[in-house]
């Protein structure tokens, strides 16, 4: 069973935003109540967090859809909606969060750090909200927006300061069981280490992390074996160890072709020509392996490597390979800059910006910008007042203006909004805007096209204006023909 993710494919959304209310107050001896619609909550956010306690991706890799809750609406008497629950997602050191498209949006290193990588839709304002002094009971309410949805790719890259690096088999994983407390699987056949490994030494006053990483072998860089899955792991080591078999059976190898492969395997990886090496020469407790050792130290040396001969089972060497590698990661730590505290400055996006596009496609008129998007995201189509008040919104931004500059005439196409998620009018210019228009809550009176309510209500009123006069013609008192006769009667008496 995996016990150990370090690649997984997570699908987050966060909450949507709860929907405004559109009440009016309505109490005894208090007949103009105004509106009391309160307004909606906030979706909840979906933010990763960094915890030393998390060491592997597991659990997104059995459940990779995760979801905020949702903004509770608001209700009558100026009652608000809840803000929906924020989702906390818990990642290890150093994993790096990409996007759909391999593009890298924060690299995550430190207990503690957070990144919000969905946001939660803001929660639609309630009628109270919207009275003002030309429109004092709204009948309507904005709607809470959409939380955001993203695909992403979230990587571990082992923050480790130490490294061991070599062929499958030659005893990486020996070395850091007896180097550390870490207790990996040892077998005496090829790629028994199928994850990375953590242990922790101690030499002297220094403490620092060694990463066994799994075996590499030729064309590791280009997806053979198991070298690509596991090799950013060596991204974040300030040195790597080479650790060279002196004792293999197989043919063809011996400790310069092994190193020789293994630098160039590095090498196209990239980015680690930097890092200071050493060379374990193990297995050196074998007499063979002993006999090899003597015999390309020197050629090792030559070519300026750090040689150590060790021996996982005798322990031989392993004391001066610990303070050497002791000594690489003093001095790499000292080399870093002093990390002083980070000065937070908050840079929020506006979000009364009145920047806007009018640009024409295909035949129609295409309106981009932050405010008319969002403004359309908000508004009840179903609620002729909720359409009248974006129309006065979009006219008051300028809107309408740059339609008649781009050349749009009564009756063009306009489209609002990213193409996966637009909204088409038919342009009247004609209309005016003002809320003095407005007729009863729920009614405007610029549009042609009422609700099915007020249409059914409208039948029934003109049913009961046609029996009225119907009732009329034969209603001696109140008709025309009842007064003719009442005069033809008067002429016959005379």
């Amino acid at each position: 069973m995996t016990t150990f993710v370090d690649r997984v494919e997570l699908h987050v959304a966060a909450g949507n935003g709860g929907h405004g209310c559109a009440s009016v107050h309505r109490e005894k001896f208090k007949p103009l109540g105004g509106p009391d619609g309160g307004n909606g909550g906030r979706g909840g956010d979906v933010t990763l967090l960094v915890d030393s306690n998390v060491t592997t991706l597991l659990d997104y890799h059995h459940s990779p859809h995760r979801k905020a809750t949702n903004g509770k609406p608001g209700a009558g008497g100026n009652r608000f909606g809840a803000d929906g629950q924020d989702l906390v997602l818990p990642v290890p050191d150093g994993t790096v969060v990409l996007d759909a498209d391999g593009e890298v949006l924060a690299d995550l290193v430190g207990h503690g750090t957070a990144f919000v990588v969905a946001a939660g839709g803001r929660g639609g304002l309630g009628n109270a909200a919207l009275a003002s002094a030309r429109r004092k009971a709204p009948g309507f309410a904005l709607l809470g927006e959409p939380g955001d949805a993203r695909d992403m790719v979230l990587e571990l890259k082992t923050v480790a300061d130490v490294a061991l690096v070599g062929y499958p088999s030659a005893g990486k994983s020996s070395l850091i069981s007896v180097l550390s407390a870490a207790k990996p699987k040892i077998a005496d056949y090829p790629f028994t280490t199928l994850v990375p490994n953590l242990g922790v030494v101690t030499a002297g006053d220094v403490v620092y992390t060694v990463a066994d990483v799994p075996g590499l072998i030729p064309g590791a860089s280009e997806g053979r074996g198991l070298g690509l899955e596991f090799l950013r792991h060596v991204e974040r080591c300030s040195a790597l160890v080479h650790v060279l078999d002196c004792a293999t059976l197989e043919p063809g190898r011996d400790p310069l072709s092994d190193l020789e492969t293994i630098e160039a395997e590095l090498a196209a990886y990239g980015g680690l020509e930097d890092r200071p090496r050493l060379v374990a020469l193990n297995k050196t407790d074998v007499p063979d392996g002993q006999e090899l050792a003597d015999i390309v130290r020197a050629d090792l040396e030559a070519r300026g490597h750090r040689v150590f001969e060790v021996s996982a089972a005798s322990h031989k060497g392993l004391r001066e390979l610990s303070f050497a590698m002791a000594g690489i990661v003093s001095d790499a730590r000292a080399a870093k800059p002093v990390q002083e505290a980070t000065r937070i400055v908050l840079r929020p996006k506006a979000v009364d910006d009145t920047g806007f596009t009018v640009t024409v496609e295909d035949g129609f008129f295409r309106v981009r910008g932050a405010k008319p998007e969002r403004w359309v995201r908000q508004t009840d189509f179903a609620n002729d007042e909720a359409v009248g008040y974006l129309a006065d919104r979009l006219a008051r931004l300028g809107v309408e203006e740059q339609l008649w500059k781009a050349g749009a005439k009564e009756g063009a196409e306009v489209v609002i909004g990213p193409d996966e998620n637009a909204v088409v009018f038919d342009w009247e210019p004609t209309m005016a805007s003002g809320a003095e228009m407005l007729g009863r809550r729920g009614e405007d009176h610029r549009f042609q096209t009422q609700r099915p309510a007020v249409d059914r209500r409208r039948e029934r009123d003109r049913g009961r204006d046609d029996a009225d006069a119907e009732y009329a013609a034969f209603d001696p008192l109140s008709s025309g023909r009842a007064d003719d006769e009442d005069d033809q009667y008067d002429e016959g008496d005379e």
